[in-house]
């Protein structure tokens, strides 16, 4: 029992840090321009397609073709996940042009409809390309389980704790310790205010969506090695990230980290018990977490002055 608890645990912590991946975007893009990419899956979905086209391509194949576990080297999975940060940040400048700016500062909620309509042509040219049918994709360390402390670990799931850790914390850094951090900072504290102290405010919301799109991206790559690359695998992943930012506070990129990892061990403790009841225990967290802390448990209570 101790083992499969601690199964769960290295499990829950490697969904977990996609969850907060992904719920970083969300944040970024919230406290810069107050919006979401509601396409936000779609492009997890591309992240993992671009990753594996690069891969075959690395192989020598074509971009139907499959993947063996000797042709997935580490400075291959390197380069793809380099070429896929590129890629989404190139698809997140786009996003930003005609899906968000058009309708940045007017009233009503138009960018929401279109969002969701970019992450709809998205995932059909995706679906164009690759096809309906899901893509294996060999971990570059192989499939041999690793035991620890008498627990079965995928080295794929230690990959992706390590590197979504590792993104986190960079981006941490420079969002607290770097000049380009106190501009975003003071973006989102107030645009106006920004422009009037010299930042150029518009290349400080296009950066947060090439930040946004590129750690979806790479979220979409980590993951697809565990789950095979699917067109239909974003949509539950993006609504538990974002479910993982309200949880840990839409607001706070460490809240939203928090909340991520939070939501992928409880979902993996659950799934220990009762497979049925994991998406049922998420949002029974939510739910309690919004009715006793509205603002996320590291949110920050917004006071309006009259």
């Amino acid at each position: 029992m101790q083992a499969s608890i601690l199964q769960a645990i290295f499990s829950g912590l490697a969904l977990g840090s996609i969850y907060s991946l992904v719920a970083l975007g969300f944040n970024i893009t919230y406290n810069t321009t107050k919006t979401f990419n509601f396409g936000q899956g779609e492009f997890l979905v591309a992240g993992a397609f671009i990753g594996v086209s690069v891969l075959l391509l690395l192989a020598g194949h074509d971009l139907q073709g499959s993947l063996e576990i000797a042709e997935v080297t580490l400075a291959r999975y390197g380069l793809s996940l380099a070429a896929t940060f590129v890629l989404m940040g190139a698809l997140g400048v786009v996003l930003y042009y005609t899906a968000v700016r058009p309708f940045f500062g007017k009233p009503g909620l138009a960018w929401v409809m279109s969002t969701i309509g970019f992450g709809i042509i998205v995932q059909n040219i995706a679906l164009a390309i690759w096809g309906p049918s899901p893509m294996v994709m060999p971990s570059p360390l192989g499939n041999d389980v690793i035991r620890i402390g008498g627990a079965g670990v995928l080295p794929q799931e230690i990959l992706v704790l390590c590197i979504s850790v590792a993104l986190m914390l960079c981006l941490d850094l420079i969002m607290r310790k770097t000049r380009l951090g106190k501009a975003v900072r003071a973006v989102a504290q107030s645009g106006p205010a920004a422009v009037l102290m010299g930042i150029n405010v518009t290349a400080i919301i296009v950066l947060a969506f090439i930040v946004s799109s590129s750690l979806a991206g790479i979220a979409g790559l980590l993951i697809a090695p565990i789950t095979t690359a699917s067109v239909f695998m974003g949509l539950t992943l993006a609504l538990k990230a974002f479910s993982a930012a309200i949880v840990g506070g839409l607001s706070n990129p460490r809240g939203c980290m928090l909340g991520g990892f939070l939501l992928g061990i409880l979902e993996a403790m659950v799934g220990l018990w009762q497979a049925e009841l994991r998406e049922i225990s998420i949002f029974l967290l939510i739910i309690f977490v919004l009715v006793l802390k509205p603002e996320g448990l590291l949110g920050q209570r917004l006071v309006e002055k009259v």
